[in-house]
């Protein structure tokens, strides 16, 4: 007995598709199909579940349509029979579902079908971990957010510690798992996502994800309708280092979370790394279970904070120098010293001050930058950092900055200090936590206490709230 035409034929097209991708993407992805018919120009093929057929839909629906072409022609047509999970079918046999290939042609607009298999050979799901092979998953990285090219300052500089540790050692530190906190615009996507570049580099052998809450959510929810979410859970617990983005995103979202809640327990209990960010610290999250709550609180939480002038500063030197450009140094300095919100505003403003320029062919001036601030950037904050207050503080009272990191007692020494966190607290964004890891690694109990003895002694001293007044001045004329 000859071999099947759709036998001949799907082997035709993996010739092709095994020469365009990796191999462990097409043992995972593509051996494991079995064509079932060739008839009218329809080619069908079945696919293990429905989460499977979703991904090939999703990752390879260019090199599909390209190949089936080749190989059948130009009026070629592709169809999925899908095995459902006898799981979810209950008192029914296995049953496949017929859908028209999105990646080629729509066979028609009908009904799906449903019709009893035949005898077939066992298919290996690749959803199951146990028996799975590595598993080949685009991590949806940006190439571009690189570790080299994530700016460190006194904003940052923790944070970048924590991801330059968690990228040597994924899974094998303390920070797991990594909480990456700020506002809009500070970094926090860049620097997650840089973890997961550098652990690319560094251990080739590990799969990483990066996925939006959002995104989570979607999948989980298409997973209930489909009724695959055996299948998510499991394909979620194939990858070995998870960067999820916006994680306020899962506020409210019971379900969502029960379902993170159960892939966060597989990586932490198998040593593998979760990265998480917010744009609200866990504290402020209404709506979010308690238990995950508390397992965010097993890492480190750490915050990223608006940059000063010199981080600025930097900034724009590399974004100019990427973009192939060149400024004079009096340019670069107005830039940094006008532009103090976040890093989004000021790529913003920098690619309208070089666009005015090309359209008017003319120099950028510090004219010209002055203009475009005040259009592009609206309620431009003082640039008051941690950083600047410890500085102010530390002048005012004659204090040697250095002092105020130290175990020291003194009552001036102490009073600056107080005051210095009582500022922080006030005119940042940082959180206590971070206000006192600035002054010498002190907890968050102290930066209460200190703004406590602050506001006390303003309402009874009259000296001391001069103080206050007057280095609260000295900050907001900066």
């Amino acid at each position: 007995m000859g071999i099947a035409k759709q036998n001949i034929i799907w082997g035709n097209c993996l010739e092709i598709i095994r020469d365009n991708i990796s191999l462990s993407s097409y043992n995972t992805w593509f051996a494991v199909i079995n064509p079932i018919k060739f008839e009218s120009n329809i080619l069908t093929i079945q696919v293990p579940s429905h989460f499977f057929y979703e991904w090939l839909e999703e990752y390879y629906v260019d090199l599909l349509r390209k190949v089936i072409k080749k190989v059948i022609g130009s009026q070629a047509k592709l169809e999925y029979s899908i095995v459902m999970d006898k799981s979810n079918v209950r008192n029914k046999p296995d049953l496949t579902v017929k859908i028209p290939a999105k990646a080629v042609d729509y066979v028609s607009s009908s009904k799906v079908s449903k019709t009893k298999t035949e005898t077939e050979t066992t298919i290996v799901n690749p959803f199951q971990a146990k028996v799975t092979p590595k598993v080949y998953v685009d991590s949806n990285l940006n190439s571009n957010y690189t570790l080299g090219r994530f700016i460190e300052g006194d904003c940052n500089r923790l944070a970048k510690s924590a991801a330059s540790a968690v990228s040597l050692k994924p899974g094998g530190t303390a920070f797991n798992p990594l909480v990456l906190i700020s506002g809009v615009g500070l970094g926090k996507t860049h620097l997650s996502q840089s973890i997961g570049l550098e652990v690319q580099r560094l251990f080739p052998d590990k799969t990483v994800l990066y996925v939006n809450a959002d995104v989570f959510t979607k999948q989980f929810v298409d997973s209930i309708k489909n009724h695959t979410t055996n299948d998510f859970i499991n394909f979620y617990k194939l990858i070995d280092l998870l960067i999820v983005d916006d994680i306020q995103f899962f506020v409210g979202k019971a379900k969502t979370q029960d379902a993170f809640y159960h892939v966060f327990n597989h990586f932490h209990q198998s040593g593998k790394q979760i990265v998480l960010s917010s744009d609200v610290a866990p504290k402020d999250m209404k709506g979010m279970e308690q238990r995950l709550l508390s397992r965010f609180k097993w890492g480190l939480t750490v915050d990223l904070e608006l940059p000063n002038k010199e981080t600025r500063l930097e900034i724009f030197k590399d974004k100019i120098y990427n973009s192939g450009i060149e400024l004079s140094d009096d340019v670069i300095n107005c830039l940094a010293s006008r532009v103090n919100t976040n890093v989004r505003e000021m790529e913003g403003v920098l690619n309208a001050v070089i666009a005015q320029s090309t359209l008017s062919k003319e120099p950028v001036t510090i004219k010209l930058v002055e203009k475009l601030v005040g259009r592009y950037v609206k309620n431009v904050k003082k640039d008051i950092t941690i950083n600047y207050i410890h500085k102010t503080v530390c002048d005012y009272f004659k204090v040697p900055e250095s002092l105020l990191l130290t175990k020291t007692r003194k009552r001036d020494v102490v009073q600056a200090r107080q005051i210095a966190m009582f500022f922080s607290k006030q005119m940042t964004d940082g959180s206590l936590a971070s206000i006192g890891e600035h002054f010498g690694g002190k907890d968050h109990g102290t930066v209460i206490y200190a703004c406590k003895t602050v506001s006390n002694l303003s309402e009874i001293d009259k000296q001391y709230r001069g103080y206050i007044d007057d280095i609260r001045f000295k900050l907001e004329d900066n």
